[in-house]
């Protein structure tokens, strides 16, 4: 059929009430009028949904949408937020629910723009343009620009259909006005791609309600921020006006496979999600925020990796050191660590199986401390037990490095304090505890000049549980000479700042210079550049929680909620992906990367060429064992003599 003129045709009458036919039509037809399938068109004789009274203009052709929603894509159509998120699994129907509520919208209000967008052209080609080619039928648009891929429709409505590549390729629609834009796996866009079009989502018509829409599984780059604004109901790290989001403008309509009738029913597509590996499955079929493909931490458990910090029976004498990722514009992130021995848990009504276990041979690799910084004899509450009540093996790394090298036992601390001597094979093999990284203060702040940010580090630096945040005053032993002041501080080793903060200058000193300057007034170290060996750091970061070895007490917010939206890098698989609001992930890798890798190393090439390798095969994955096993191989093949650090 030809296309008619534009005020000749109207196919829909605004979208609630066109769902409200759509099924009363449905209901009063009965089985014989029915769709003969979900998202197929109606019978030609059914009342119009496009008028109250069909009959009403007998000369006016009438034009049908073949889509019938589900319960689910009917829940989305009629939500009324500004802002709508669809999805969170696979094979809800998200994309077409995407696609006809721009073609609804487009045809509702005459002379407006609707946008559809996806990342790439090829996923545009295969799911938004695909989907219009196949279930739009050509008379109810006036014609189709295949090379600007624009739909012009009947009342002089546009739907455009887009990509963004690159992150800069939002600019292209600078200027423009869209009643509705539609974004397909929203979670593939940045947040600054996402706040840049909302400020495009505007419309001159009177009465319109311009609005926006997204439709995606959990994962990928941006995992992190639309989680925050959809799921947690919370401004998304990287806002520049965190204060001005409003979660009534936001509203998220969860579906997963058993949502859609046509793959409900269909075994094969349901077995296949079922056998994907755990982390798919989880995304895919559970519609898991928590966990996702493409996800670089995916050991971490808030369960095993995140304690209360009444549960740590905190020493004195443990080393303490900060970790600080400058930035101005972006966040500031600092976070206080400190090494503890395995038995500082508190366990008076815990029971141990609830303890996190920290039993590996990574603390011996990573974690190898000052000379002194132990002292077990002296303090036998810090003695090690395994579970079942008997003495386990004290770990390698409370020794000094030097005495590794040709060691056949290891030692054990009884009850007393007296050394007895175990096999060294028994603290690889059995839950044997070692030396952990508790990361236990955080402080995270914008746009704070250097001093100020110094001065407010010093302020938080205090051993009292009013300024530690959840953890009790005895947490922290105070020092002779701080029991006479009224806020004494810790007693900080070392300051490691991102190394960028060295170079730059906001007057005639460097960032450094300045916070330096203030430190060292208050008798804090100066600070030093950071291991910035990006590689390096997220490896040992995986390896230490992989093993239960590095500990976050449960005020570490903004580290607790970055630390599993982080995903790998598609160009370098084994780094982590540059995104919005990752500051306090690179500040706490600069405080266990700069701390340990040095003394790991040192430690290491003293230990013997099978214990070399043992060291460095450290998964629970037989699979990535081998790999491990032969990396090391290779490594040692090409080992150089090592010489360590000076002033280390």
């Amino acid at each position: 059929m030809s296309p008619c003129a534009p005020a000749s045709v109207s196919v829909t009458s605004g979208f609630d009430r066109w769902l409200d036919d759509q099924s009363a039509s449905a209901s009063n037809d009965g089985d014989a009028d029915a769709p003969d399938a979900p998202n197929a068109a109606p019978d030609a004789d059914a009342p119009n949904a496009d008028s109250p009274d069909p009959e009403a203009d007998p000369e006016i052709p009438k034009r049908f949408l073949p889509y019938t929603p589900f319960e689910k894509q009917r829940a989305f159509h009629k939500s009324p937020a500004k802002y709508r998120l669809f999805g969170g699994a696979a094979g809800p129907g998200k994309s077409k629910a995407l696609l006809m509520e721009a073609i609804v919208q487009a045809n509702d209000n005459t002379g407006v723009n609707t946008l559809l967008l996806r990342r790439t052209f090829p996923e545009l080609e295969q799911s938004l343009l695909l989907y219009f080619r196949r279930d739009v039928p050509r008379e109810l648009y006036l014609n189709f620009n295949d090379a600007k891929h624009v739909v012009t429709w009947l009342n002089g409505s546009t739907t455009r259909f887009g990509y963004c590549a690159a992150e800069n390729d939002v600019y292209q629609y600078q200027g423009a006005e869209f009643l509705f834009i539609g974004i397909d796996e929203v979670t593939l866009f940045t947040l600054r791609q996402w706040q840049f079009l909302t400020s495009r989502n505007r419309c001159p018509v009177p009465g319109t309600f311009p609005n926006m829409a997204g439709a995606t599984n959990p994962g990928n780059i941006g995992h992190a921020w639309v989680k925050s604004l959809w799921i947690d109901k919370q401004p998304a790290a990287g806002m520049e006006n965190p204060e001005c989001y409003d979660p009534d403008d936001y509203d998220f309509i969860p579906a997963r496979v058993h949502d859609n009738p046509i793959y409900a029913a269909d075994e094969n597509y349901l077995k296949t999600l079922a056998a994907l590996p755990s982390h798919l499955r989880r995304a895919f079929l559970d519609g898991d925020w928590d966990v996702f493909a493409g996800q670089y931490f995916d050991r971490f458990d808030v369960s095993r990796h995140v304690a209360r910090a009444e549960e740590i029976d905190w020493k004195p004498w443990w080393p303490r050191w900060i970790s600080i990722d400058w930035g101005f514009e972006h966040p500031a992130a600092t976070y206080w660590h400190a090494s503890k021995p395995a038995a500082a848990f508190r366990t008076a009504g815990v029971s141990p199986a609830h303890l996190p276990s920290v039993g590996s041979s990574v603390g011996a690799r990573h974690a190898v401390p000052e000379r002194d910084a132990w002292r077990d004899a002296a303090h036998p509450s810090a003695s090690s037990f395994s579970g079942t009540g008997t003495p386990a093996c004290a770990p390698l790394l409370r020794r000094n490095p030097s005495e590794l090298g040709s060691r056949t036992t290891s030692h054990s601390i009884n009850a007393r304090g007296q050394a007895e001597a175990c096999p060294t094979e028994n603290v690889k093999t059995s839950s044997t505890p070692h030396q952990t990284v508790v990361t236990y203060r955080e402080y995270v702040t914008h746009r704070t000049a250097p001093r100020d940010l110094a001065h407010e580090i010093i302020a938080r630096s205090v051993a009292q549980a009013s300024a530690c945040a959840n953890v009790t005053s005895s947490a922290f032993a105070l020092h002779d000479h701080d029991r006479a002041n009224s806020h004494p501080r810790e007693k900080i080793d070392a300051i490691y700042l991102s190394p960028d903060a060295f170079a730059r200058r906001t007057d005639e000193a460097s960032i450094a210079d300045q916070m330096g300057d203030v430190f060292a007034a208050a008798g804090f170290p100066r600070p030093v550049p950071a291991d910035n060996d990006r590689i390096g750091g997220w490896m040992l970061m995986y390896q230490m929680l992989d093993a239960n070895e590095w500990l976050l007490t449960e005020n570490c917010i903004e580290l607790i909620r970055t630390i599993p939206t982080l995903v790998r890098d598609m160009a370098r698989v084994e780094d982590v992906e540059k995104m919005e609001g990752d500051d306090p992930a690179d500040a706490a890798r600069y405080g266990l990367k700069s701390r340990y890798a040095t003394r790991a190393a040192y430690a290491t090439e003293r230990l013997p060429y099978e214990a070399r390798l043992a060291s460095r095969v450290l998964s629970a994955d037989p699979t990535v064992r081998a790999i491990q096993a032969r990396k090391a191989q290779l490594e040692e093949q090409h080992r150089t003599h090592f010489v360590p650090r000076r002033g280390r």
